[in-house]
């Protein structure tokens, strides 16, 4: 079975001009849930000035935590020591950590280079890891940079092996501003592949220029098992002008199942779950297929 890490309640909503009330997220992440979608990450804690989308982390996450329940799991992103007590506190078992393989952009996103963000993922990790909190790694522009351009493999391996010394079960490879191509994806996936175990290697696609359906099956043919994407291809990156969203979940469903691969995911619930958060922030869908299949009702 191919895994889905769905983050359009996070890394989504987050880069939407609209802010949503705690309870549109709430429906939006249970109608998730209710598809199939086995992870599904809710929330950053993060100061609310900052990322004012993500104000209500402790609201929402304290709902979701009290009225979900199942086999889903519900990872939250945390920037930093405080983010994670707060995390803590509230019964989260699994976060994200992130940070990415340019200096500039770490610089623009978190006022931090990469060895800076380091020192504060280590106050994070060594404090999750004595709570027993499982721990997800983010590699933002893996592939290019919107101000450095394009990133060397070199630059990512180092970043991923210090992410894995950190005790990630995971580490997410990032093309944030979608400039990634299918030869590049497929030699930097053999690159990682004889530094890491291939199994512990995700991919996270943006769609900017197009191009993250066919690095996905890229991907896939290198072997990789789990995929990130957020619903209706919701989001963006407030640090890099003019990158679109995630792929969309629906996307990579329809590619996935058409290679007769076993997501767990029943895309008629998946969809109503889209265009229900979709109307509630007033816009389209980036994805072709859930277009297609609202239009019509067919696969």
């Amino acid at each position: 079975m191919i895994r889905i890490v769905e983050v359009g309640p996070r890394d989504g909503l987050q880069n939407e001009k609209t802010i949503l009330s705690t309870e549109d997220k709430f429906n939006f992440i249970a109608a998730l849930a209710e598809s199939g979608l086995k992870s599904i990450e809710v929330t950053s804690f993060v100061k609310a000035p900052a990322i004012p989308q993500m104000a209500d982390a402790v609201e929402l996450f304290t709902k979701v935590k009290n009225e979900l329940s199942g086999r889903t799991s519900f990872p939250c992103l945390v920037p930093n020591l405080k983010g994670y007590e707060t995390a803590r506190n509230l019964g989260v078992k699994e976060i994200a950590i992130f940070t990415a393989t340019s200096d500039s952009f770490t610089k623009k996103n978190i006022n931090a280079t990469v060895d800076e963000s380091f020192e504060r993922m280590k106050e994070v990790t060594g404090a999750a890891k004595k709570d027993n909190v499982m721990i997800r790694g983010y590699v933002s522009t893996a592939f290019g940079c919107p101000y450095e351009g394009t990133m060397d493999v070199k630059r990512l391996i180092n970043v991923t092996k210090r992410l894995f010394e950190l005790g990630v079960y995971e580490v997410s490879i990032g093309d944030t501003i979608g400039v990634a191509i299918p030869q590049q994806v497929r030699s930097y996936i053999k690159a990682l592949k004889s530094e890491f175990p291939i199994g512990k290697l995700a991919m996270h696609f943006h769609d900017t220029r197009g191009m993250a359906l066919t690095n996905i099956y890229v991907s896939l043919e290198e072997g990789i098992t789990t995929f990130d994407s957020s619903a209706g291809g919701l989001g963006g990156c407030p640090y890099a002008k003019g990158a679109t969203g995630n792929v969309a979940t629906e996307d990579v469903w329809y590619l996935l199942n058409s290679q007769g691969l076993d997501t767990g995911i029943d895309i008629a619930k998946l969809a109503e779950a889209s265009k229900m958060i979709l109307e509630k922030i007033n816009r389209q869908t980036e994805s072709k297929f859930l277009r297609a299949y609202l239009n019509t009702g067919k696969v």
